[in-house]
């Protein structure tokens, strides 16, 4: 009794999992190449199902005739193989079949191909430089420029907090692109290989030092589509996202001009900034987020480092030495190791205040207070020489 008691609930089990299933892997899981929002990605998504559906085709008519000869032509009732290893005929159909198959697939493959690489008659260019670990995005021609770090809060990461819906999956700036243009992509790299990968748009192309490589997108609809650096790029490789914003054309055309002003500002804010004195408190402060936002990927919020990998900051001979040592190396990196130059990506103030702050944190103490004059004498000392 409790046997088939048993077998009837593993049935109604079974049952009631045959029934949700599919909806929970549509709504919750997706097993299949995104359809995307451009219309080479709708390209690549019909190829990719047109030779799935061939190959099932294929695999039902082999196994099919291997299960039906295994099945009704095996010894126990009499078969004899038939032997025709001569048969030109038989040659002959078992090499054209597969050239049609190939050519069939190879037809409609070559055209997406082609589509894929033709970025001639673009209506604007966007320049996609890879570094570790963050994006710099150029609007050719348009003085508009920036970068495009990992938003995420370091509290997520080490599970302080709850992760939120786009965890690692979110950045300070996003790229923003007009629906209904053609975009081109120009994609090179600072330092090591990374590839620009935006599963929506059917985009992935590597980033490599000294290259640039070509890519494009058109998009359809408005919204936020994400992506990640597809190339095992360093130890960080996994904080590396890609978010595009993509707008109405109106809408675009309004932030370009925005952006635009607001860079202007920014511009003007720092050559103002030079003349600032702040005090020690709030270069520490600022100092502090710089740190957390640009350094403490590779060395650590303690200030560690890496051992083997990423140098230690507490207690090194850069920051405890001579201070112009220290914003020689901040300002123009260090050749060879993955420590970039930073004069084209922090402000002069900013560049001071991480100074100061990795002078005095962590038991460094030198006292020294680092201002935006200072940055601007060392940029101009070098430029002379």
């Amino acid at each position: 009794m409790n046997r088939s008691i048993s077998k009837r609930g593993l049935y109604a089990g079974f049952m009631f999992l045959g029934a949700t299933y599919p909806a929970v892997s549509a709504e919750q899981q997706q097993f299949n190449m995104t359809k995307g929002v451009t219309d080479i990605s709708s390209k690549v998504y019909d190829l990719h199902m047109l030779i799935f559906w061939i190959c099932v085709v294929i695999a039902i008519v082999v196994f099919g005739a291997m299960f039906y000869s295994i099945i009704y032509h095996r010894k126990s009732k009499g078969a004899v193989a038939a032997h025709f290893h001569e048969s030109t005929k038989v040659e002959i159909i078992w090499t054209v079949i597969p050239i049609i198959i190939l050519v069939a697939m190879a037809i409609p493959a070559t055209k997406t191909l082609v589509a894929m690489e033709d970025t001639s008659q673009s209506d604007l260019t966007v320049i996609v430089t890879g570094s570790q670990w963050k994006w710099h995005y150029s609007y050719f021609g348009e003085d508009v420029e920036f970068f495009s770090l990992l938003s995420t809060s370091a509290k997520q990461i080490d599970g302080e907090e709850p992760k939120g819906a786009n965890y690692l999956l979110e950045v300070d700036n996003p790229l923003v692109l007009p629906i209904n243009r053609k975009v081109r992509f120009l994609l090179t790299s600072d330092d090591v290989i990374h590839s620009w990968w935006v599963p929506a748009f059917a985009v992935k192309k590597d980033t490599i030092p000294g290259f640039i490589n070509e890519a494009w997108t058109k998009i359809d609809k408005p919204g936020v589509y994400r992506g990640q650096c597809a190339e095992l790029c360093g130890r960080a490789h996994g904080f590396m996202p890609i978010v595009v914003k993509a707008v109405e054309e109106g809408e675009y055309d309004q932030w370009l001009a925005g952006k635009k002003i607001e860079m202007a500002e920014a511009r003007k804010a720092a050559q103002a900034a030079l003349g600032n004195v702040l005090p020690k408190e709030e270069l520490m402060s600022i100092g502090e987020q710089v740190y957390i936002d640009r350094c403490a990927v590779c060395h650590q919020l303690n200030g560690l480092g890496v051992p083997g990998a990423f140098p230690a900051i507490k207690g090194s001979k850069i920051a405890t030495g001579d201070v112009t040592d220290h914003l020689n190396i901040i300002i123009n990196g260090k050749s060879g190791t993955a420590m970039q130059a930073f004069a084209n990506q922090l402000t002069q103030q900013e560049i001071a205040a991480v100074t100061t702050y990795q002078r005095n944190a962590w038991g460094n103490d030198m006292g020294d207070v680092v201002q935006a004059a200072d940055v601007n004498a060392v940029i101009d000392q070098e430029s002379k020489e």
